[in-house]
């Protein structure tokens, strides 16, 4: 086979393999003794708009299903979510893009369950968070009745097809149809109580959405009475009127990721979230570190400053933010004693957790935790696996793993 990369050069490829193309990550594994230790991600993803013959059909709405599926696959109709205007596959130099499709996979097991289980074993990665990948830009369709319908058929599809398949490795924060606050409801008290289901996602690229909305408090509450996580997962939309004078992608790429988290962090803690709901854990995906210390910096002066807006907080922003959990890609590696700080400001031994966002472009491998120079050996062991073990109530797979885990 023969891939056309940039500037029109001609690589012979026989065919994708995970296995051979995290060969590097494998050795590095290896070497740092991964396969004792526990590792969770908690965001990587699935290519899950190859699969739309699979899962529409679980649809509830008749003409809505009629719609996606009639057509499906033709130029006129490529894609059932908006897709944000970007560069993110990296102009043909990242070859597993376009190349995912010729990769083998046995007959009669779920492709994504057999690829997912590759990388991961690759990398030594134990558990991993599943989530799509088209359908975090599902919070820009312009039908409400479409996103609600389309989480609700992924969502079974998912806990009924792909999970129950994975041998207990895959886990997975849902998507919620956040537009529509009572179909978010009756998601929770759908899947909440599902094997492999640690919680709910909401895509926070959106054209509106207000966090602190009154009509969202019994959603937040059924997640916190059965347990459950709420995590934002950022990303992209350069449509965006914030980001149209951007006149590069990677301008966009750069704010996007971050401003999409900070303002509805912002939102959560003023709006006194956080004191509503004290034992609902909240996770900030896919935004990397550096805004967190920014953020909690910024509101702690604006609330000494103007208290009285806040009447709902009894300690400063921050000190709520330091309650939160953030997933750590992409890490923002360029200066180490930065990273220190902010590392120290959100007390990253037990509310950082290790993510790596493969198969994306800049997604991040175990030992960008794990050599880090400044890390305890407990802070690597919590912020690899042992903090989102807590958090979704997972076993270590060995005992040397178990050792870790009961000494730190």
């Amino acid at each position: 086979m023969d891939l056309i990369a940039d500037r029109s050069r001609r690589v012979t490829i026989e065919e994708l393999n995970t296995t051979r193309l995290l060969a590097h990550a494998r050795k590095q594994a290896h070497k740092r003794g991964f396969d004792d230790i526990l590792i969770v991600d908690v965001d990587a993803h699935h290519y899950e708009n190859e699969h739309y013959d699979e899962f529409l059909p679980f649809m509830e709405n008749d003409v809505l299903r009629q719609l996606t599926m009639v057509g499906r696959g033709t130029r006129q109709r490529p894609g059932l979510v908006p897709i944000p205007t970007g560069y993110q596959d990296m102009g043909g130099r990242v070859t597993r893009y376009p190349l995912r499709s010729s990769e083998k996979t046995d007959d009669g097991k779920l492709r994504d369950v057999q690829l997912g289980h590759r990388w991961m074993d690759a990398m030594g990665v134990d558990y991993s968070c599943l989530f799509p990948t088209g359908m975090l830009n599902i919070g820009l369709h312009p039908q409400t009745e479409m996103e609600v319908d389309l989480c609700w058929a992924y969502n079974r599809w998912l806990t009924e097809k792909v999970l129950p398949e994975a041998g207990g490795r895959f886990f997975s924060l849902l998507c919620l149809p956040f537009a529509d606050p009572e179909a978010a409801l009756r998601h929770v008290e759908t899947f909440g109580d599902r094997k492999h289901v640690g919680g709910f996602m909401i895509t926070t690229v959106r054209s509106n959405m207000g966090v602190h909305d009154n009509a969202y408090m019994k959603v937040y509450r059924a997640m916190e009475e059965r347990g459950l996580a709420i995590a934002f997962h950022s990303g992209v939309n350069w449509s965006d009127t914030a980001f149209k004078s951007c006149n590069r992608f990677i301008s966009v790429h750069a704010l996007g990721f971050t401003w999409y988290n900070i303002v509805n962090c912002t939102n959560w803690v003023i709006n006194g979230i956080g004191e509503r709901f004290p034992k609902l854990p909240v996770i900030w995906m896919e935004s990397g570190l550096a805004w967190v210390a920014f953020l909690m910096q910024r509101l702690d002066h604006e609330y000494m400053l103007r208290p009285s807006e806040c009447p709902l907080l009894k300690k400063k922003p921050s000190d709520y933010m330091r309650d939160m959990y953030y997933s750590s890609q992409p890490m923002e590696i360029q200066d180490y004693n930065a990273m220190e700080t902010t590392f120290r400001m959100i007390n990253a031994e037990t509310q950082l957790v290790y993510s790596s966002d493969y198969p994306h472009w800049d997604f991040d491998l175990p030992a960008t935790i794990w050599d880090l120079p400044f890390l305890s050996e407990k802070a690597k062991h919590n912020i690899l696996g042992g903090t989102a073990a807590r958090l979704f109530k997972l076993l270590p797979r060995n005992a040397k793993q178990k050792a870790n885990l009961k000494k730190f």
